[in-house]
């Protein structure tokens, strides 16, 4: 077999295996693998492995998806012009979100800046060559962010849980905190990463005297190679201070989580919600919300405003480019009361929550 053909089957094969992982059909390549966690079982945590709290079953295999896939149009570039500078901060009571791109939002609260699942590299993969590639550039230049406080992680996905820019933040901003579920501190270590903070569901930590960060449930996976599949566990955050409740849902399917979250902060002031690579619903629906879910979880969390993320960046699923927030309009205009408010933001765009 000549060459250049080895080296594209090679490179399929490598792509297939990163968006098994991604997808949790299965898992990437050994040497990729993270460490695990060691500790006391839990109600989500057997010993071995981390479980969801609502064991559920995909209704079509990998296999089926990849013989029978209909994927939506994804352009191979769209170049957009970077958002304007965020402010450096927001005043006590004051809550702003700014959307860059994929999962990667601007929380600022209280006078706190957090950065969510932050990612400005061009893949979301284990190597530079392979793997899904952005199609568009961040909305916000990295050089443009306000000094950082705080990174939350949702879990090690590497469209989650990007090394490089984790790196490039710490190096930026030295008294940055990062946070990530119970079991990522060793790989973070690892990587040089600094002032890691891991979190079990429902633990949290004080930023400032005033602005408190949860670590609560969510419906997904984890793995990084061949042996670390559910080693880690994977979170979504609540945001509490004088301006309010946030909630950052991470990467999750739909369930009884976010009406926990209601019960236990009360309505939820502002709610960043996923929406995309839910196709096709019957392979995706167990780790992915769809846009009508979402709404649906807009409602659980009686949230203020919501915003939409974890779409239009990297091509995951077999949703299009601008599907999931077409069909997010189109699931709201359904819906009678109650009707949540979203805000579809431009990618780096920032506004003020009231």
């Amino acid at each position: 077999m000549p060459i250049p053909r080895v080296r594209r089957a090679l490179l399929t094969v490598l792509g297939g295996l990163v968006l098994l992982g991604m997808t949790g059909a299965g898992v990437g390549c050994h040497a990729f693998s993270a460490p695990v966690y060691r500790g006391p079982k839990s109600d989500h945590f057997n010993g071995e492995h981390f479980v969801n709290q609502e064991p559920r079953q995909r209704r079509m295999s990998f296999f089926d998806w990849q013989l029978n896939r209909d994927q939506g149009p994804w352009a191979e570039w769209t170049e957009a012009p970077a958002g304007a500078p965020p402010p450096r901060r927001v005043p006590r009571g004051s809550l702003r979100v700014t959307f860059v791109n994929h999962a990667t939002t601007l929380l600022q609260l209280d006078g706190v800046n957090v950065l969510t699942d932050p990612i400005w590299s061009e893949r979301c993969s284990p190597v530079s060559f392979v793997g899904p590639k952005r199609v568009r550039p961040p909305g916000i230049r990295f050089e443009d962010l306000p000094p950082i406080d705080a990174v939350i992680l949702s879990h090690n996905h590497y469209d989650h849980m990007d090394v490089p820019t984790l790196k490039r933040l710490a190096e930026q901003f030295p008294n940055a905190r990062f946070f990530a579920g119970l079991g990522n501190k060793a790989f973070l270590d690892s990587k040089g990463l600094p002032s890691v903070t891991e979190l079990d569901w429902w633990q949290e930590v004080q930023l400032t005297p005033e602005v408190k960060l949860v670590s609560t449930p969510a419906h997904h996976f984890s793995n990084r190679g061949l042996s670390d599949r559910n080693g880690t566990l994977w979170t979504s955050y609540v945001l509490q201070g004088p301006s309010g409740v946030t909630y950052f849902a991470g990467d999750t399917g739909y369930g009884k989580h976010f009406r926990q979250v209601r019960e236990k902060f009360g309505p939820v002031k502002l709610a960043v919600l996923p929406v995309g690579a839910y196709k096709p619903e019957a392979f995706m629906e167990v780790v992915h919300v769809s846009p009508t879910e979402a709404v649906q979880a807009s409602v659980d969390l009686e949230a203020k405003v919501s915003v939409p993320m974890h779409y239009g960046t990297f091509n995951l699923g077999d949703d299009g480019q601008e599907e999931p927030v077409t069909e997010l309009r189109r699931a709201i205009e359904a819906r009678t009361e109650p009707k949540p408010e979203f805000w579809v933001l431009g990618f780096g765009e920032g506004r003020d929550v009231p």
